[in-house]
C-alpha cells in the first residue's frame, strides 16, 4: 500500500515537472524509459515460476494500424492511453503472480513516467491547435477491460493469468515503442 502511495506522489511530481519538458522528452527520455520498462517486464518473467501455454488473447493489431496512420498528436495520445490502461491493469490483485513486488513497483513507476512524459508532449502539441477535446479510444479501453474480465477474473487472478497478461503487455510496450519512434524518424 505504501508503495502505491509513493507511486502516486512520484507520478504527480513527475507530471508537473514533465510538463515543462515539451517534446524534447520524446527525443531524450522516451527510449531510456522504454528500454527500462521492457527490461523490467522481462525480469518479471525471469522471476516467474509459471509456465503457461500460449492462449489466444486477441491483440488489437487493427487499432495499432489505425494509430500508425494518425497524426503525431493522436499517436502520442494513443500511446499515453495504452500506458495508462496498463498501469490500471497492474493495479489489480497480482498477489498470486510470482513476481517480486519491488520489480512490479519499478515497472509501474517507469510506465507512469513514460505516460506522463508523453502526456506533456500531447499537451504542448495541443496548445497550438484550436480545441483539445481528445477522448479515449473506446476500442482500446474495451480491449484492456476484456483482459481484466476474460483473462484475470475468469482465471481467478491466478499466476497463469498474470503471465498471459505480462506477455500481452510486453507486446503492447514493443508496439507502442515503435509507434512513438516512428515520430522521430519522420
Amino acid at each position: 500500500m505504501l508503495s502505491r502511495v509513493l507511486l502516486v506522489c512520484l507520478s504527480l511530481s513527475l507530471y508537473s515537472s514533465a510538463s515543462s519538458l515539451s517534446c524534447r522528452w520524446v527525443d531524450h527520455k522516451f527510449r531510456q524509459h522504454s528500454r527500462n520498462s521492457l527490461d523490467l517486464i522481462d525480469t518479471m518473467a525471469h522471476n516467474s515460476t509459471n509456465t503457461t501455454e500460449d492462449a489466444e488473447v486477441n491483440f488489437p493489431n487493427d487499432l495499432y494500424k489505425q494509430a500508425s496512420k494518425a497524426s503525431a498528436e493522436d499517436k502520442l495520445s494513443f500511446t499515453v492511453q495504452i500506458l495508462e490502461e496498463m498501469v490500471a491493469l497492474f493495479e489489480e490483485d497480482h498477489s498470486n503472480a510470482s513476481w517480486e513486488e519491488n520489480t512490479v513497483d519499478q515497472f509501474l513507476m517507469v510506465v507512469t513516467q513514460q505516460a506522463n512524459g508523453l502526456h506533456s508532449c500531447v499537451s504542448r502539441l495541443y496548445e497550438t491547435t484550436v480545441s483539445h477535446n481528445k477522448k479515449k479510444n473506446k476500442k482500446l479501453h474495451m480491449h484492456f477491460k476484456r483482459l481484466s474480465r476474460h483473462v484475470l477474473e475468469q482465471m481467478g487472478h491466478s499466476a497463469e493469468s498474470w503471465e498471459l497478461i505480462r506477455k500481452e503487455m510486453k507486446t503492447h510496450l514493443m508496439r507502442a515503442d515503435q509507434l512513438v519512434l516512428s515520430l522521430l524518424t519522420n
